[in-house]
């Protein structure tokens, strides 16, 4: 999926989905930079299931937003790299992050220098606590968790402290994993009290506001 904005376009925006691989299902997100000026490309993926994913499955969000970048094209714009999720893990990865396997050893991933700034919405963190990982990682990143999240808690955050850049943090009062998808999964309920509705138009707004 790759969208145009009506204007002049003011940069691209690279978006990774989480496990469930359907771009579509952030409208609310993708919609909003479009909407701001912002070419918008969010490659599809196949879904796969978090309890059992191989490092060839995670690394595959990375290299989806590699190769669309090369599709899209436009040197002369800055590049914004965003996801949820493990999308945000892939965000990381292709702006300098190294991950690290269970077994020890570092995943090989693009990492593409046009890449400005990081959005990365409630991303596992836990590949990049090998010493050192996280050096090359020099560009802002902004991280919005939720504080109800207890697949990628807020706390582990703090991971990414040790990039030597400046990272900011958001975290959303009773927000779950995946209310941060526009469109929820029918088996997925909102986390009970949010105005789902409410909350994706407000992270709307915030996520364009860090576009920049």
């Amino acid at each position: 999926m790759i969208l145009f904005p009506s204007g002049e376009p003011r940069g691209i925006v690279l978006f990774a989905p989480g496990a469930g691989g359907e771009p579509a299902r952030y409208e609310a997100l993708i919609g909003a930079a479009r909407n701001a000026g912002f070419i918008v490309a969010a490659p599809a993926h196949e879904r796969f299931d978090v309890r059992s994913a191989t490092d060839e499955h995670v690394r595959e969000r990375a290299i989806g937003l590699a190769q669309v970048l090369e599709e899209v094209g436009h040197p002369d714009l800055p590049v914004i790299a965003a996801g949820h999720s493990v999308g945000g893990w892939a965000a990381l990865c292709v702006a300098g992050a190294q991950p690290w396997s269970r077994d020890g050893r570092p995943i090989p991933v693009p990492v593409n220098s046009r890449v400005s700034a990081v959005i990365a919405l409630a991303p596992p963190l836990g590949w990049f606590r090998a010493p050192g990982a996280l050096h090359k990682l020099t560009v802002p990143v902004t991280v919005m968790m939720g504080a109800a999240d207890v697949v990628t808690p807020p706390e582990t955050a703090d991971i990414l402290r040790e990039a030597p850049t400046v990272v900011s943090v958001r975290t959303y009062a009773g927000v779950g994993h995946f209310d941060f998808l526009s469109v929820l999964p029918p088996t997925v309920a909102p986390t009970p009290g949010l105005d789902h509705r409410e909350f994706t138009e407000s992270l709307a707004h915030d996520f364009v506001e860090a576009l920049g």
